[in-house]
């Protein structure tokens, strides 16, 4: 009797697994809004973003600054495939993304810059004069 459970059991295990991996065969490509990868470092009179976007074309990234907000979107477009073809497998996303920042400080928007290296794009944001620590002389009499 219990042999036939677990037997039972181990079967039912087996054509649940099954079924779960035909509707992941079923599944739509990866697509849609996205939130790719991003590092934020800031130091005493700048902020440097890192955000990754493999396969994105950089004529296509926006970059705004208001105030203490970055933001960046853009769209990655899916790559052309060989005709009749349907997608088989699909990890990599498509679609348009959006990444907004809220910095410490305010940023001197006439002075950023942005580099694109090998899939990476760097945002440098220095911080506005007026934030800036400065060091005050004491005098004496």
């Amino acid at each position: 009797m219990l042999w036939t459970e677990l037997e039972r059991g181990y079967r039912n295990m087996w054509r649940e697994m099954e079924r779960l991996e035909r509707s992941l065969e079923k599944r739509p490509p990866v697509s849609g809004t996205v939130l790719p990868a991003a590092d934020v470092w800031v130091a005493e009179d700048r902020a440097v973003v890192a955000i990754e976007l493999p396969g994105v074309d950089p004529e296509a990234v926006e970059i705004s600054v208001s105030g203490r907000l970055l933001t960046l979107s853009g769209e990655r477009k899916a790559e052309e495939t060989i005709e009749g073809a349907a997608h088989y497998h699909q990890e990599r996303w498509t679609g348009k993304f959006s990444r907004s920042f809220k910095l410490p400080f305010t940023v001197d928007s006439e002075k950023v810059e942005a580099k694109f290296n090998r899939g990476v794009l760097k945002v440098t944001l220095p911080k506005i004069e007026a934030e800036k620590p400065r060091k005050i002389a004491v005098t004496t009499h």
